[in-house]
C-alpha cells in the first residue's frame, strides 16, 4: 500500500539574483515518515527548507496534505500543520525556557497549551529542570532540544530540520536522533536536512542526495547508504570511485532505486551549479 502523500515538491527553484541555488528539485514526504536531504554546504538544501516554509519565494509546486500552499503565509502555513526548527534555533533568549514553549503554540487556547506543555516536558525532562531559566543561558543541547519542543507546542504534521545536530557533542546528537525516531512513532512525519549523513540515513526511511542544487540521488535510506558513492562523499568508507573522486558525487542524472519506489519520485535532472545562501 502506497503511502499517502503528506508533503509533495515539484520542479522547485530558487534563484538569488543570477545564480539559481536550488533548480527543478522534485522532493516527497508520505504522512508517517522520515525523509532526509543530506549534501554538502552550499547544495542548496536549506534554501529547500526555506522556500518550502515561504520564507524565500520560488518557482514551482508545493503541496501540503493535498493543498497547493502558494496562497498562504508562513503563520498560515505552520496553522496547517507545516513548521520548521531553523539551523540558528531562533529562540528568544532573553525569555524562559517556560515561555518559549508558550510562543509555539500562541493559536491554542489556554487549556491545550498547558497539556502541550506537559508531554513536552515529559518528552524532553531536561528542560523540565530548567522551565525558569533563560534560554540564553541553556547549553547547545539544550536549546536544540528546546527548538524542537516549542515546534512540537503547535502539533504539526510535518517538522522540517535544518541540521539539528550542528555543533552539539556526540552523546547529544545521539540523543536528538533517538527524539527524531521516537517523534516518528507518535505520527510526526519529519523532513531531515542534514550533514551528519550516516545518522541521518540510519534514522530516514527515504532519503535524498543534493548535489549543486539538484538532486542527484534518492530512494530508500538504506540503499542509499550502501550506494558507493555515497559512501565515499559522505560516510568515509572506501576510497577513490571508479567513476569518480571520493569528495563530490557525479554529475549524472538522478537515480531512483526501484525495489522500493518512493512516493512522488521526480523526473530525470542534470546537475548545475548552485549555492545555499541565507538571507
Amino acid at each position: 500500500m502506497t503511502t499517502p502523500l503528506l508533503l509533495e515538491v515539484r520542479g522547485l527553484s530558487v534563484a538569488y539574483g543570477q545564480v539559481e541555488a536550488v533548480s527543478d528539485v522534485s522532493i516527497a514526504v508520505g504522512a508517517g515518515e522520515i525523509v532526509t536531504v543530506i549534501g554538502r554546504n552550499g547544495a542548496g538544501k536549506t534554501t529547500l527548507l526555506s522556500a518550502i516554509m515561504g520564507i524565500l519565494p520560488s518557482r514551482g509546486a508545493v503541496r501540503f496534505a493535498g493543498e497547493a500552499v502558494a496562497p498562504f503565509a508562513i503563520g498560515e502555513r505552520v496553522g496547517r500543520g507545516l513548521c520548521l526548527v531553523p539551523e540558528h534555533r531562533a529562540l528568544f533568549g532573553s525569555m524562559t525556557v517556560a515561555d518559549n514553549l508558550a510562543l509555539g503554540a500562541f493559536r491554542h487556547g489556554a487549556d491545550e497549551r498547558r497539556a502541550s506543555q506537559d508531554e513536552m516536558f515529559a518528552l524532553f525532562p531536561r528542560l523540565a529542570e530548567r522551565r525558569s531559566q533563560l534560554a540564553a543561558t541553556l547549553s547547545g543541547g539544550e536549546r536544540q532540544m528546546l527548538a524542537l519542543a516549542r515546534a512540537l507546542m503547535g502539533r504539526p504534521r510535518l517538522l522540517m530540520l535544518d541540521e539539528p545536530s550542528l555543533g552539539l557533542a556526540p552523546l547529544i546528537v545521539r540523543d536528538v536522533f533517538r527524539i527524531v525516531a521516537e517523534l516518528r512513532e507518535r505520527g510526526v512525519a519529519i523532513l531531515l536536512v542534514e550533514q551528519n549523513a550516516r545518522a541521518a540515513l540510519a534514522v530516514a526511511d527515504r532519503a535524498y542526495v543534493l548535489e549543486l542544487g539538484r538532486v542527484a540521488l534518492e530512494g530508500p535510506a538504506a540503499e542509499l547508504a550502501r550506494d558507493p558513492r555515497v559512501a565515499a562523499s559522505y560516510l568515509g568508507i572506501g576510497g577513490r570511485h571508479r567513476d569518480g573522486p571520493p569528495d563530490a558525487l557525479n554529475p549524472t542524472p538522478r537515480m531512483s532505486y526501484t525495489a522500493s519506489e518512493p512516493p512522488g519520485a521526480g523526473p530525470t535532472a542534470t546537475p548545475r551549479p548552485g549555492e545555499d545562501k541565507r538571507p
